[in-house]
């Protein structure tokens, strides 16, 4: 027995002796004013018990664990000398206090068990022969004391079969208690040993169960939510105090209905769900795609128990989903443009020749001269969608080396000032936390990216003053570079940023829908992130993030990185 549960056993043990002893020194020496030789063995029974027993509570380290059951040993020789002496004093043989003896060998069955407790009733035996010998033997003169020894033995006499009774019962008690408490010293530790593999049984269980990714809970057979794991809580907006001991209509009937008709299937027709996709409603009212199983519960003798239902956010999957069709739609349309560039270009070409010509050469006015320039404008927009197509095919493999960020931004800059779409009102700004950043990349891929999207930007002011500003944001103890590109103009509505990276889709009259197809592609193409945040009539910032640059990464794919994200 390990000595703190030995001293939980103990411990109330000796107070508890200490109190019954009082209560009996009380009734025999103050109530039925008995001799007063027997104050002094209460006093120092109760004294020296009492002591121990505060030494005892507060012992918080144990160093008394040892002395308890010597303390307990020497309580027992005390008690017996008491009761000995009452016995004695009350009426010897004829006194009704024998049975003391008895609660002192019952008192050692629940200490020394068996063994102990025949040692105990030994003790108690020759102690209850001695204190009737000697009341006889004082009733007598002293030369006739073996006479009333041999008295005691006689067959014949009462007084011996009363010794001998006392002695067989003290005997029968201690091998009854000594066996009844080895039994239960046997079954109490099965039952400890059995009480810590369940608790330890419960614990790993209750751990697997409760650190789940997978959302669980289970109702009993009337409908009641039983269990609530914490990716439950994380799912479904819940706590586990909210919903548990509800009826699950009762708790999900107003967010997610289909979640309660699923469990309910399983209740009242035991139709199980292996896999299944249904839409929940978060607290903030937007709609969570859930991956629900559920599963039915049953007694041995095949009764209905409950129903388990294990269940996922979907939110994530279905946002690599849409990115994996976007690739290969994007690829597709990769494919097609390359085809459409060769198939049409060449003639193209030599029909937009040709109207020139003609139209240096002849001399058209009117209605003639109007259609012309028509042709004319109309073959240059179909070269420049043309040259989108062919930009966007040209997108393959790139070539990675070591790029200064600073200076291909500023060249970009440069080139941003030459070009159509740049206005007199418009301010491009830098900012760079370093002079000199160097990140992974193809340098001409990275500049047709970050030259798409501040056309797009400039674009987007439709002739009205605006701020672009290029931001590098170089993180400390990190492997990012972010580049932030930020604009104040007019912003992109939030049903439209899930389409921006799509070909062909343009808000804009004269726009080819393509620049951020490219973007989309080049960033796909160098597995970087890229991210964007709009508001209506603030602005637009695009997050570019780049691998710094290592002399390992040169030449290689950075790693940890799939793709760009698109936005929803």
């Amino acid at each position: 027995m390990e000595p703190r549960e030995r001293l939980d056993r103990l411990g109330w043990f000796i107070p508890l002796r200490l109190a019954s002893f009082v209560i009996i020194f009380a009734v025999v020496v103050f109530w039925m004013h008995y001799p007063g030789f027997l104050r002094l063995q209460f006093i120092t029974y109760s004294v020296f018990t009492l002591f121990f027993t505060v030494l005892l509570a507060f012992d918080k380290k144990l160093r008394l664990k040892d002395l308890v059951t010597s303390v307990i040993a020497f309580q027992f020789l005390l008690e017996i000398s008491i009761e000995s002496g009452i016995i004695y004093a009350t009426g010897n043989v004829h006194s009704s206090f024998s049975a003391l003896f008895i609660l002192t060998i019952v008192s050692a069955a629940l200490v020394y068990r068996l063994v102990g407790t025949l040692l105990v009733a030994s003790l108690v035996s020759m102690a209850y022969a001695f204190i009737i010998w000697l009341g006889l033997s004082s009733t007598v003169r002293p030369d006739i004391s073996m006479k009333a020894l041999r008295t005691i033995f006689s067959a014949q006499d009462s007084v011996f079969y009363s010794i001998f009774l006392h002695i067989l019962i003290f005997y029968l008690v201690a091998f009854i208690s000594g066996y009844l408490a080895e039994r239960l010293k046997s079954q109490g530790r099965q039952l400890a040993a059995t009480s810590r593999a369940l608790r330890r049984a419960r614990l790993e269980t209750d751990d697997i169960l409760r650190h789940l990714n997978s959302g669980l809970l289970t109702i009993d057979s009337q409908g009641y939510i039983v269990y609530f794991n914490h990716a439950a809580e994380r799912i479904l907006g819940y706590r586990e105090e909210e919903v548990k001991g509800l009826r699950c209509e009762e708790a999900f009937s107003e967010r997610m209905p289909h979640l309660v008709t699923a469990l309910l299937d399983g209740l009242n027709h035991c139709t199980e769900h292996p896999r299944q996709e249904v839409m929940i409603r978060n607290k903030d009212g937007t709609s969570l795609p859930l991956g629900l199983s559920t599963s039915i519960l049953t007694e041995e003798s095949q009764t209905l128990r409950g129903v388990i239902a294990i269940f996922s956010d979907l939110t994530e999957a279905k946002r690599l989903e849409a990115k994996v069709r976007t690739a290969d739609r994007l690829a597709a349309i990769g494919e097609l443009s390359a085809s459409i560039a060769h198939e049409i270009r060449n003639p193209l070409a030599s029909i937009s020749g040709s109207v020139e010509v003609l139209k240096n050469e002849l001399q058209l006015t009117g209605e003639n001269e109007r259609l012309m320039s028509l042709i004319v404008k109309e073959s240059h927009r179909l070269s420049k969608i043309l040259s989108g197509f062919l930009s966007y095919a040209r997108i393959d493999r790139p070539t990675y080396s070591k790029l200064e960020l600073c200076h291909v931004i500023s060249e970009t800059i440069e080139i941003l000032y030459h070009h159509d779409s740049f206005r007199d009102n418009i301010n491009i700004g830098f900012q760079s936390d370093e002079s000199i950043v160097y990140v992974v990349g193809d340098e001409d891929l990275v500049k047709q990216l970050l030259l798409n999207l501040a056309v797009n930007a400039c674009e987007a002011f439709a002739g009205n003053p605006g701020d672009l500003t290029f931001r590098l944001a170089v993180g400390r103890g990190q492997n990012t570079v972010e580049l932030y590109v930020q604009d104040n103009g007019p912003g992109i509505p939030r049903e439209q940023l899930k389409k921006i990276y799509q070909p062909f889709y343009s808000t804009k009259r004269q726009g080819t829908g393509l620049g951020l197809s490219i973007v989309h592609r080049i960033c796909s193409s160098l597995k970087i992130n890229i991210n964007v945040t709009s508001q209506e009539n603030e602005g637009t910032t695009f997050l570019i993030e780049f691998a710094k640059f290592s002399p390992e990464k040169v030449g290689k794919e950075p790693a940890g990185t799939a793709g760009p994200v698109v936005p929803v």
